[in-house]
């Protein structure tokens, strides 16, 4: 995938084999008792339908009977829960004009199985040590816990990095729209640092999902840095985005997302997706914000009333040069919440200017 984003249906096999998991119990076992096995996950009939012998159990799952169970050479077919053991000692048959990259017997099964049938297939391979994941057309060898952690932490570090230099850059857009000066380019720099975030989290995640019970501490630390960031991605797009009967945000978001690495770095690229409200061929061309972003940084202000907000007044100057009694005009405002609001944009041009040329 350009973006480098990790499968759904791999991320949700991997899950079940996470540690903590009694599944992964069942795996370590296996290996540590030097044993190969070969596991489905899914007793559909489009599974059963590649069955051949073995015999049925309909047992509920445990990790010491799965263990027991791959002493025998065939599949052991498990519930798409892995709750229960269905089927034992099975002879796997899948399309053999399915290609795989494989070379040894059951792991070429294990990537047919997968390829031809929407389920997770596991290998376990008695030597060389090493669990897979297939699922589609995609394979994941479980790596050691002390290793996926120390690359959720290098991860979590690089993140902590990105993250301040958002910060500093988004900063300075709060100032820019403040003062009326900012260009596509302070636009789509904050846009591409929020995306770089995102994606670098998104990795994070895959290994806290890896970890299982093991990736509780880098979860805590992964929301903490990541708190806000997504909404704020969302509003710098809503400020600028040309809105019209078929570009609405969410294609802008989607279009942001599915950049490839390379174009993410190219200021060009970036703007070339988002249809920017403005003639933006030139990154130094001039912008004006619709007042989203700062909006939603004032407390207890709901979406509802933002976007009446915006409608009203059409952009961030406007909005700030409103007084309370307009502002009390619009619709789900009232007094108190005018006061609140003019208050509010008052603290935040003052905040950001003063962080700007401190």
């Amino acid at each position: 995938m350009a973006t480098g984003r990790r499968d759904q249906a791999l991320n949700d096999a991997l899950a079940q084999v996470a540690p903590g998991q009694a599944l992964r119990e069942g795996l370590d076992r296996i290996l540590q008792a030097s044993m190969g096995g070969l596991i489905v996950v899914g007793d559909g009939p489009d599974v059963l339908a590649i069955c051949s012998g073995g015999f049925l159990l309909d047992a509920e799952f445990t990790p010491q009977r799965l263990s027991e169970l791959a002493k025998m050479d065939g599949a052991i077919i498990l519930a798409a829960d892995a709750s229960r053991i269905a089927r034992a000692n099975v002879h796997l048959v899948p399309n053999p004009n399915v290609p795989t990259s494989e070379t040894g017997t059951r792991h070429r099964t294990a990537e047919r199985v997968a390829r031809s049938i929407d389920v997770p297939v596991i290998s376990v391979s008695e030597d060389m040590s090493v669990i897979a994941v297939y699922r589609g057309d995609l394979k994941h060898p479980l790596e050691p816990i002390a290793r996926l952690l120390n690359r959720a932490n290098q991860a979590l570090q690089t993140l902590e990095r990105y993250k301040n230099r958002l910060d500093t850059v988004s900063g300075a857009l709060s100032a820019l729209e403040v003062e009326d000066l900012v260009t596509v380019r302070d636009v789509v720099t904050v846009l591409q640092r929020a995306e770089m975030v995102r994606r670098i989290a998104e990795e994070v995640e895959g290994y806290i999902v890896e970890l299982g019970v093991d990736g509780r501490l880098i979860r805590l630390q992964l929301e903490e840095l990541m708190g806000g960031v997504e909404d704020d991605r969302r509003m710098v797009i809503a400020d600028y985005f040309r809105d019209d009967s078929s570009w609405h945000l969410a294609d802008a978001l989607d279009a942001l997302a599915d950049l490839s690495t390379e174009d993410i770095l190219d200021l060009k690229a970036v703007v070339s997706v988002l249809h920017l409200a403005a003639d933006s061929g030139e990154l130094d061309a001039g912008l004006q914000p619709r007042g989203y972003r700062l909006l939603s940084k004032i407390p207890r202000l709901p979406d509802a009333v933002i976007d009446r907000i915006v409608k009203r007044f059409g952009n961030l100057q406007k909005l700030m040069r409103a007084t309370v009694d307009d502002l009390d005009e619009v619709e789900g405002v009232g007094e108190t919440r005018a006061k609140a609001i003019k208050e509010g944009l008052s603290r935040l041009a003052e905040t950001s200017i003063l962080d700007r040329y401190n």
